[in-house]
């Protein structure tokens, strides 16, 4: 086993991640290309569990604005991350990764229902776990599911997967030419500064049980493994 600074790790997955250059819907290369990385850095003995988004299909806060009553809008994208667990699962069962999707809305048919301890099993046999469906409530981001779902599995790290940004920065560098990008915060730093990296129930719960976070570009091949080795990049938010 590699020398891992980060032995059991919880990897955000945002939709749009997994949609590549289309922006919406599923792109199986872009998603084969991922679990690549993923297996690279459980091939060196890491725990790997992950939460998808589901942006790339559908977001509450659309259904919200066209009128629709938010709770519904939001269990909407909850079964959009379902979706989108059972895709990142037949990628890398592809490339020989046993994996265990669980869901917070059950659904016996095409997951496991999510148990915590079931879950720390999993993880210590050596399987990837998707969490997916959310926390199974209406309101709470997938953001919010990523920091509870680290601390209940005890995670040493949230990896923080962007699509094309390299870390956090003061203004969206994308827009704003002179962004100045930030290598280390506190968890209070970005809720006072308003940062967005998370939401800020999902911050408040990361501080709370000190759990570090560090942002990264997903686009970006190997990545992943530099995280989990200790390397210095993106932005570590502790």
């Amino acid at each position: 086993m590699a020398e891992l600074k980060y032995k059991r790790v919880l990897l955000k997955l945002s939709g749009e991640a997994l949609a590549g250059e289309k922006g919406f819907g599923f792109d199986p290369e872009t998603a084969i290309k991922i679990a690549k990385e993923i297996k690279e850095v459980h091939d060196l003995g890491a725990q790997i569990a992950i939460v998808c988004g589901g942006g790339n299909i559908w977001r509450g806060i659309t259904g919200e604005k066209a009128g629709m009553e938010r709770a519904q809008a939001d269990y909407m994208g909850m079964l959009a991350t379902i979706q989108n667990g059972l895709f990142m699962q037949s990628a890398l069962e592809g490339l020989g990764v046993d994996t265990r999707v669980m869901t917070a809305i059950e659904m016996k048919a095409v997951a496991e229902p999510y148990i915590r301890r079931r879950a720390e099993r999993h993880l210590e046999k050596g399987r990837i776990v998707i969490f997916a469906g959310g926390t199974g409530s209406p309101y709470f981001s997938t953001d919010t599911t990523s920091a509870l779902r680290a601390a209940e599995i005890n995670a040493d790290v949230i990896l923080m997967a962007k699509n094309g940004v390299d870390g956090v920065y003061n203004a969206d560098p994308n827009v704003v030419e002179n962004a100045v990008k930030f290598e280390h915060l506190t968890h209070m730093d970005v809720i006072i500064k308003g940062l967005n990296v998370m939401d800020s129930t999902a911050s408040t719960m990361s501080m709370d049980n000190h759990i570090p976070l560090v942002v990264f570009n997903m686009k970006e091949m190997g990545n992943i493994k530099r995280v989990v080795l200790g390397e210095n990049i993106g932005t570590t938010v502790e």
